[in-house]
């Protein structure tokens, strides 16, 4: 269960749209830099995630892996993603003040 479980029940109400819609309506009204910076912590963490894993067990052995993983966990794998888009709007949110 994610940390953001709660808010989901009704997300529509919460949010007036869902996470993803959300984030892109945040993202779009904060500034240019401070998205552009977020994002690029997003895409830095990931890489270093990739990496790690393709190391571990090597590009071709991790597509599969993601491939199979998606498949068997799409339920959990969308409410994560919701976690991950609030997670991230939180970050902007966070920062707009700075």
């Amino acid at each position: 269960m994610s940390k953001y479980d709660a808010l989901f029940e009704d997300e529509e109400d919460i949010f007036g749209g869902t996470p993803k819609s959300k984030f892109w309506d945040i993202a779009n009204t904060a500034s240019d830099d401070l998205v552009k910076d977020q994002i690029d912590m997003f895409v830095e963490k990931y890489t270093i995630m990739e990496n790690m894993l393709s190391e571990a067990h090597g590009e071709e052995k991790l597509e599969q892996m993601i491939k199979q993983y998606a498949l068997e966990n799409s339920m959990q794998l969308e409410e994560d993603k919701k976690s991950t888009y609030v997670a991230l709007t939180g970050e902007i949110v966070t920062r707009l003040d700075s």
